[in-house]
């Protein structure tokens, strides 16, 4: 049942977001346009990136070649960009927005994770649709492998990451540790600023190292491959449904590495913590 309509004539979308507690803007956003001949190769390469993360330009350059692409390096860093995945190949300036400053240790190594809220992990992925692109940005509790929350956009802002953070913290309280990369998003002074005011540690995974965030690495191999890829949509009404949907599924179901479902995992020990 779709849970948000424009049909409704007796409540606006701002109503109806308001009552579900949802941000409405999503129901605005329109796909990014791009080439049909550059969707394609990104589409291509986001499914192959699925499967190995760590893939950087060169091997873009000929996997694509190898597909009958006449393409070079330069036109991929720019694929790249689009799709957010600049961490993943070596900059002359990383921070070239000059906000080095900003950027935080990796926090997450040989810790310990004993309980909920202890330590959430954020990232932001591209997801194709049928005509253009939007990106997609969640929270995960590491201890539980549950989504605490996440939100559609049609740009990759500091801004917008940081509402669906508070939507989170809202919803479940305040996590102890955020682990993100180091994208603009996360090594900005808005970013920075609200996490020190909250107390909340920011950790951040080494430069070029998407394993240092593998689990929500590994929901977005579910998201994509159980859904996105096998249903591509047209607007952000269906995107937004379809990955709901998606994400109460994930939280409802066994989790191979746990072997307790999220949302048992996380209320279940939640309840310990506060007895």
């Amino acid at each position: 049942m779709k849970l948000v309509s424009a049909k409704n004539k007796s409540l606006s979308i701002r109503s109806q977001c308001d009552l579900l507690n949802i941000s409405r803007s999503s129901f605005y956003y329109k796909p990014i346009p791009e080439k049909p001949e550059n969707l394609k190769m990104m589409n291509i390469m986001d499914k192959h990136l699925v499967n190995r993360p760590t893939e950087g330009v060169m091997s873009m350059v000929y996997y694509l070649r190898d597909l009958g692409y006449p393409i070079g390096p330069k036109r991929i860093r720019r694929l790249f960009k689009i799709m957010g995945r600049e961490t993943l190949y070596r900059k002359k300036n990383l921070s070239k927005l000059g906000l080095k400053e900003y950027i935080k240790p990796y926090l997450l190594r040989n810790l310990s994770v004993e309980r909920p809220n202890q330590v959430w992990c954020t990232d932001i992925t591209y997801i194709p649709m049928a005509k253009g692109f939007m990106y997609l940005t969640a929270y995960i509790d590491v201890f539980s492998r549950k989504i605490m929350s996440w939100g559609i956009s049609n740009s990759m802002d500091a801004c917008w990451c940081l509402q669906v953070l508070k939507e989170g913290i809202d919803h479940y309280g305040k996590p102890e540790i955020v682990n993100s990369d180091q994208g603009s998003q996360y090594t900005s002074a808005i970013w920075t600023q609200y996490l020190e005011k909250q107390e909340i540690k920011i950790s951040m995974d080494g430069k070029g190292r998407a394993t240092d965030n593998a689990w929500i690495e590994r929901f977005w191999k579910s998201v994509k491959t159980d859904h996105i890829y096998l249903n591509p949509t047209n607007d952000g009404f269906e995107l937004y449904e379809g990955v709901q949907n998606h994400i109460a599924y994930y939280n409802a179901k066994t989790h191979h590495t746990t072997k307790q479902k999220p949302n048992d995992r996380y209320e279940q020990n939640k309840m310990k913590l506060a007895a």
